[in-house]
Formats: C-alpha cells, structure tokens, sequence
C-alpha cells in the first residue's frame, strides 16, 4: 500500500508508533521500523543527554526511518531540538504548544514535522503552521489528552474536513479492524500507543505492562483536568486526585498531590499503587504482550483482511 503518509516518512505501512514518556526508547523505536513501520522515540521523558543516547542507538539498530516525538512545553526544548538537528533525525513529531514555534527551524534542516491535535480547530493551526501532517488524537487516547474530550471517531471526519494536511489518527486504535474504521472516515494513517506499551521492545516496567494486559472495560479514567488532562489506570494515586476533585480542589492543590516523577515511578519503575499510569482504553482489547514486530504484522495483515470482508458486504 502507498499513501501519502508512506511516501512522507518512506516507510511499508502507515502505521506510527506513539512517542509515549517512559515507553518509548530506541529499542522500541527501532523495532517497529524494522518491521516496516514509523518507530518513535518519546523524548518528553529524557534529559537531552539521553536523548542524544537513545537517537544514536536507534540510527545503530535500524537504516529505516524513524522520528523523535517532542512535547513543545519541555524545559529543555532548545536542548532537543539541537540534538535533534545535530543527530540528523528526519522526522519530528510535536505536542502540547503551538506548532509555529519550532516548524519552520525544524524544516530549514530537512526535517518532516508533525503536530498532534485534539480538535479541528487546532488542525487548522497546524496547517497555518506549515505542518507536513497531522495527528488528530482523540478522548480515548491514553497519556496527556485534549479538553474537548472528543472521541477518534467523532473528531476524524471533522479534522478531515478541517484541512488538506496528511491526516493520522491516534486514539482507541489498537488493531487492524480499527485502522481500517479510521481509514474510512479520512485518516491515511493510524498512531498506535497502548498497544506497543504492551511489547517486548517497550522500555516501561514489567509491572506496568503485566497490569496493562489485564485491564478490563472502565479500569481508566481521564483525570487532573484543571492541570493537563490525563487518562490514567484507577489505582490508589488516580483514586487519590480523583477524590480531591470531587471535594474541589484547586489546580495548585492538584500539582501538589501529583508531585514530582510520579509517572517515572509508575509507568518505569513499576509501582502499581502509588505511581502514574498513563493507559488508553483500548488497554482492555489487549490481552498479550509480545515483540513489537509481530505487533505491526498483526494489525496490518488484520487491516489487509477486513478491508477484503467489507469489499464483499
């Protein structure tokens, strides 16, 4: 299949990994790509030495493209984007901020930038931005969500209407059959998290990955809306913010509850109870943890499969 999602980013299938904070290292990255997909580095969890580490060991595990995924609100983000540059990655995907900050730097060096949204109207910023493509992420999304808590479905056509941007969908997708859905509706790609946290490559805590695997309908929730929206495995910190809202609790009171490498702990670490985890919904359709490679192989001959079955209804 070619696209233009695959022409963009020269890659087999329009299949994108998340760049999801304490998952999301070179060996993850690299595997994807190998197996003809677009692996992503998270660097929002890497202090600018590490992530100069993690680009390197990635460019050593694979000659196929992969990108680094960039939040626009991290400290050091001057720090990222030079090592970014000097390292000669080729695509970057942003987040959380405005995409004009960084586009144009970022493709005076040769670079495909890409910006993940929550809305339409935010799609038509990043197309005002130059953006090469953009990801429309909807409610179900695991990790640092929008406000309009849109659901993938919904929010699709709506971005695909919004703008001529190479369109992918992140959000709730996690197999062939849901790539398909979201082919349908307007989406050229589709950008998969939950599922891949759930894989040998992935760099979060054996605990983490156990726990996901066993998630059942509702064991999520999204949390910390006066902060930044997040949607979290229930365990005793979610239930924790979670009764803090309910009483009121201002937005310093909530940061103060949250405190510091609270997702380190959970999501890397492996606290279960204390720590953050950060989870889409699809976590329940996910009942194996297994090498990303077969991962991607799974959800494109799926994908393959049932475009056939629709042909014939």
């Amino acid at each position: 299949m070619r696209n233009r999602i695959c022409d963009l980013f020269q890659i087999e299938f329009p299949i994108i990994q998340a760049g999801m904070i304490w998952c999301s290292g070179w060996e993850l990255a690299s595997a994807v790509s190998n197996a003809g997909g677009l692996g992503i580095i998270g660097a929002g969890s890497m202090y600018p030495d590490i992530l100069r580490e993690q680009i390197q060991k990635c460019k050593a595990a694979t000659t196929k493209p992969f990108g680094v995924n960039v939040p626009l609100l991290y400290p050091d983000l001057d720090k990222h984007i030079a090592i970014i540059i000097e390292e000669g990655v080729r695509i970057v995907f942003t987040s959380a901020g405005n995409p004009k900050t960084w586009t144009k730097h970022l493709q005076q060096h040769g670079i495909k930038v890409v910006h993940v949204v929550s809305s339409s109207k935010f799609a038509k910023k990043v197309e005002d931005a130059g953006c090469d493509a953009v990801v429309c992420e909807g409610f179900e999304a695991g990790g640092h969500n929008g406000r309009e808590e849109t659901t993938t479905f919904v929010l699709i056509p709506q971005v695909r209407a919004a703008t001529n941007l190479p369109l992918i969908a992140a959000g709730g997708i996690a197999t062939g059959r849901g790539m398909l859905a979201a082919m349908v509706l307007g989406a050229e790609g589709v950008q998969v998290g939950t599922r891949f946290v759930a894989s040998i490559e992935s760099s979060g805590h054996q605990n983490f990955k156990n726990a996901v695997v066993n998630l059942q309908e509702g064991d999520t929730h999204l949390s910390m809306k006066k902060v930044v929206p997040v949607r979290l495995v229930k365990n005793d910190f979610q239930k924790q913010i979670q009764e803090a809202e309910d009483k009121g609790a201002t937005k310093e009171e909530l940061e103060q509850i949250l405190g510091r490498a609270r997702a380190k702990k959970g999501m890397y670490e492996g606290d279960m109870n204390e720590g953050e985890l950060e989870i889409g919904q699809i976590a329940s359709f996910v009942k194996e943890v297994k090498p990303a490679g077969e991962i991607v192989k799974e959800i494109w001959e799926e994908f393959q499969q049932s475009k056939t079955e629709t042909a014939k209804l």
